[in-house]
């Protein structure tokens, strides 16, 4: 499954097992060839029109890593907004060359209409073409593979394909590094920008080897209560399973299987960056954690020392910004309540596979404790 038309069969296979969906993959796999064409022409005329790109550095980058539903979409559109860096919007993923993105940005309001953002609930994950998004989207995009694949398709597989996104298997990090530079540099002169921000959650588990290719990165690490985090995710893949192809209708065993899979594979992302991390093939001065806890209840505290960690001096307006940002992080009250049992997930068994984790980077904080 080494090759991009053998990851779309195996996909196709599971569809239409799992279910019962037979067209939709042909029309998809064809619409994605034409568009692949279009794309490579598209970045060749790059070379001529906007020749600048080529010679762009990616200096310092900003990268918000962690498990999903860790606070890594508030965090980089926070910094986007406030010009501390540029993310990237999802169209400019979906089309990775500065020309169709010209010719294609007037256009967007038409293709949200068949956009696969449109399977996301609002209120869950608000998301659209326009929006800054992870740029692990571009994995699927591109070469048809990644996190997204594996937990969005491959996890209903017959077989257990965890393997095919766990570096220590089947280390991708030099073809993806690759891309992710090429699409950072066109992103960097569309916006006219100089300092990227992206949002990563597959480069948890490969922190050394980016460092290898940005050894000036700076990261930031976000970390929540997996009891949280874990059902949350789950939620969210569900929901956009569940419009597009009927999730909750599956057979309970399937469902089940699937259930485990992903828990697995949210496990192993905390486990992998954890060991790396605590084993010191990560330098501490390139890692800033930032904790859930903190960012809600002490949001002002938690920037002030992360801007000097990212180099970056705020304005007078930026500090006013956070201050009241804080305030209202204080006072702010989740309005989805994720359970559990939906899941088939205990807190007690998930205390104890990640152990590790709350040992490490979500020591207990008396002066964070609800009265």
């Amino acid at each position: 499954m080494e090759t991009i038309p053998a990851r779309m069969n195996r996909v196709r296979l599971i569809l239409a097992k799992t279910f019962g969906v037979r067209f939709r993959p042909w029309i998809a796999a064809l619409v994605l060839l034409n568009m692949r064409i279009g794309i490579n022409i598209g970045r060749a005329l790059d070379g001529v029109f906007f020749s600048a790109y080529k010679k762009q550095p990616v200096k310092s980058p900003i990268i918000l890593i962690g498990n999903p539903r860790t606070g890594t979409t508030f965090m980089q559109r926070f910094l986007t907004d406030h010009k501390i860096g540029v993310g990237m919007e999802l169209f400019r993923m979906v089309y990775p060359s500065l020309v169709l993105q010209t010719i294609l940005k007037p256009l967007l309001p038409l293709l949200e209409a068949v956009s696969p953002a449109k399977f996301h609930k609002p209120e869950v994950h608000a998301t659209s073409l326009s929006k800054v998004e992870t740029d692990d989207a571009s994995m699927i995009t591109r070469y048809f593979d990644g996190f997204f694949l594996y937990g969005f398709f491959l996890a209903f597989d017959d077989d257990d394909l965890l393997y095919t996104v766990d570096p220590q298997v089947r280390d991708t990090s030099e073809r993806d590094f690759e891309w992710m530079e090429s699409l950072w540099k066109r992103n960097l002169v569309a916006h006219k920008a100089d300092r990227v921000v992206a949002k990563l959650f597959s480069v948890s588990p490969r922190v050394p080897q980016f460092l290898e290719k940005f050894p000036d990165a700076r990261m930031l690490y976000m970390a929540r209560d997996p009891v949280s985090i874990f059902p949350s995710g789950m939620s969210l893949v569900t929901g956009v399973l569940e419009e597009a192809f009927g999730f909750w209708s599956l057979p309970e065993d399937v469902r089940q299987r699937w259930f485990d899979r992903l828990y697995d594979g949210f496990v192993m992302l905390l486990k992998r960056f954890h060991d790396d991390y605590t084993a010191g093939r990560i330098p501490k001065e390139n890692v800033y954690i930032v904790r859930y806890d903190r960012m809600m209840k002490e949001f002002e505290v938690v920037m002030g020392e992360m801007l000097p960690f990212l180099g970056h001096e705020p304005s007078e307006a930026l500090k006013q910004t956070i201050t009241e940002r804080a305030a209202k992080q204080r006072a702010y009250k989740s309005k989805h309540k994720y359970d559990l049992e939906k899941f088939n997930l205990s807190e007690e068994k998930i205390r104890e596979d990640c152990a590790f984790f709350y040992e490490t980077f979500l020591p207990p904080l008396p002066h964070l404790s609800d009265d």
